[in-house]
């Protein structure tokens, strides 16, 4: 309880008795990102997925094609998860799935662990939902679904898993008690599903920031006829209703054209405003980008 009790406060960001939600309604279109650093990661990343940062480390998820999936089928690949220092030196990795499931998402931290999806390489498929001990990097299943869950979020105050299905066209709801037992894992989907209100973006990468809210980033793609246009965006997201509380563009870019929010992101509250984290390329090319917004007090 004590250590859920220090997320928290972390998470939310207490600074000057302003919580993170309090500071990210105060972004808009208009916002100055400065860029802080652009840090190369010394391996391959494949396809990042979702991360979160815990003290001076990163936890990302990520998801290795071996087989790209054809004519509707899941391919082959392997799923890992990677632990890396603020070097963007890899500390350590463990591999997360089995058989054709695959695909790591968005995944959460709660104070004591990290939740992973991991789901076959398509729509319409289905996924495990595990826990992983970021000490010890040891895993634990919690239950199967007959979905794609591209995301998951830990509401520890709600007591509930939220799934976010490929695309994040719907959200899914599972209670879950203190021995990780979690219910409605027998409704079929079609019976669970809460269809998302939202369309400006897909969602990537999500994580619970307390008081039933939880920070979403992602992009879409847009075309003219002609060309394609890359939006990009953040959005706080209420858990009481799935709507949108406030919502972010997102006006930066790697150097390779993608939007910073391509891939995974973390969020955290600084004396002077927020920081964020990007690792919007893959494979060599993956470089953690660090922005931060100064906000007025």
């Amino acid at each position: 309880m004590r250590c859920l009790l220090l997320c928290c406060l972390l998470l939310c960001g207490f600074v000057q008795g302003q919580t993170l939600p309090d500071k990210f309604k105060q972004l808009s279109y208009a916002t100055s990102w400065q860029k802080v650093a652009a840090i190369q990661l010394n391996f391959s990343a494949y396809h990042p997925q979702g991360m979160v940062k815990i003290d001076n480390y990163f936890f990302l998820s990520s998801v290795e094609v071996t087989q790209a999936p054809r004519n509707g089928s899941s391919g082959e690949g392997i799923g890992h998860l990677f632990k890396l220092d603020s070097t963007g030196k890899l500390i350590s990795s463990i591999n997360l799935g089995e058989g054709a499931v695959y695909h790591p998402g968005g995944i959460d931290y709660d104070g004591e662990s990290i939740w992973i999806p991991v789901a076959e390489y398509r729509p319409d498929s289905k996924s495990i939902i595990y826990k992983v001990n970021p000490n010890t990097l040891a895993i634990k299943e919690i239950m199967r679904y007959p979905e794609h869950i591209g995301g998951i979020v830990h509401n520890t105050e709600a007591h509930k898993l939220l799934g976010i299905s490929w695309g994040s066209r719907n959200f899914y709801q599972w209670p879950v008690n203190s021995k990780d037992k979690a219910s409605n894992t027998e409704v079929p989907p079609d019976k669970l599903r809460i269809p998302n209100p939202s369309f400006y973006i897909d969602y990537q990468d999500c994580h619970y920031v307390g008081q039933q809210m939880m920070l979403c980033s992602g992009l879409q793609k847009y075309s003219n006829g002609t060309q394609i246009i890359r939006l990009g965006g953040i959005d706080l997201i209420s858990l009481k209703d799935y709507r949108p509380i406030h919502q972010v563009p997102i006006r930066l870019w790697s150097p390779t054209g993608l939007p910073m929010t391509n891939n995974p992101f973390w969020l955290e509250s600084t004396a002077k405003g927020i920081r964020t984290y990007f690792i919007p390329d893959d494979d060599k090319a993956a470089t953690l980008f660090i922005y931060e917004a100064v906000l007025e007090p």
